[in-house]
């Protein structure tokens, strides 16, 4: 008997269906998810790009497997202690064969949606040169195959993101989006806007919901939660912040470390150990062993 996948958190969903903006940041690994968690976020985004960097220190160029990937989303799924998450699955790893198991293993992994796009494989960064993209009609063809893979009562949703517009220009990438919406993608990801007139006219053009990508350091610009939902945008993801916040405060800390021998610091500020104790699980860890004492021998 097959065990069907398990149900999402129902943040994600509950959230479009309000028409509430949402804001998701991406983790990096595992601790950023423990302190999204904390700072009150409820969504949560599993970026290939820094989960690939955080693991195995290399470029989002698709070098990650799909089992690599697979294992990092399910670690991350299982340590944001309920954040409904939205999973980066690139190309699908693959022909159509391939983004159906992709669909499925992330599905089993718990995610909330699922982001699929349009670039060749191997992929790189949406926000790097020399992307290329396939024919529209083959990513109709992945977005129909992981919508029919889904298994649940409640699926994730299908994200259909679009590289088109550095080959091929923004008409071309809205053409795209709206085959793909009929295709039955759930939401739209243009991906790599520029300007705010950019973001806007995209966004009033687009036939479905759409997400925006505010990463910190690409070719977007960063605007606030309330002018990207004034244009009609459904959520945004921040899928650098994480990560580059927290290598500004690493590299800063390691270098006055080098230059005096000595982690304390005034210009250097340093979580407290016992509350990352706690985040990571050892309360628990001493309660258990408190109620097991003695039984041992």
């Amino acid at each position: 008997m097959t065990v069907p996948p398990p149900s999402p958190p129902p943040a994600f969903r509950a959230a479009l269906e309000a028409r509430e903006f949402f804001v998701a940041p991406g983790m990096h690994d595992m601790m950023a998810a423990k302190l999204a968690r904390m700072a009150g976020f409820e969504i949560g985004f599993a970026s290939g790009f820094w989960l690939t960097a955080s693991a195995h220190g290399l470029p989002d160029v698709g070098i990650a497997t799909y089992t690599q990937m697979l294992e990092r989303v399910t670690t991350l799924v299982r340590a944001s202690d309920g954040m409904a998450i939205i999973a980066d699955a690139d190309t699908g790893y693959g022909g159509l064969l391939n983004v159906r198991h992709t669909v499925r293993g992330y599905e089993e992994a718990g995610v909330a949606a699922i982001q699929l796009e349009d670039q060749e494989f191997p992929k790189r960064c949406g926000h790097s040169l020399g992307k290329k993209v396939v024919p529209a009609e083959e990513m109709v063809a992945r977005i129909t195959v992981a919508c029919e893979a889904r298994r649940g009562e409640t699926p994730p949703l299908i994200i259909a993101r679009s590289d088109a517009k550095a080959p091929e220009g923004l008409d071309p990438m809205l053409r795209r989006l709206d085959a793909y919406a009929k295709a039955g993608a759930d939401l739209l990801f243009p991906e790599a806007l520029g300007d705010e007139e950019e973001m806007r006219f995209v966004a009033e053009r687009l036939p479905a919901p759409a997400i925006v990508n505010m990463a910190d350091g690409g070719n977007t610009r960063i605007l606030p939660a309330g002018t990207l939902a004034e244009m009609g945008f459904a959520g945004a993801l921040f899928p650098a912040t994480t990560a580059l916040a927290s290598a500004a405060a690493s590299i800063h800390a390691l270098r006055r470390l080098k230059e005096t021998g000595t982690s304390i610091h005034d210009d250097v500020d340093l979580f407290s150990f016992a509350e990352m104790c706690s985040l990571i699980g050892f309360d628990e860890v001493y309660e258990l062993d408190r109620k097991w004492e003695g039984l041992a021998g």
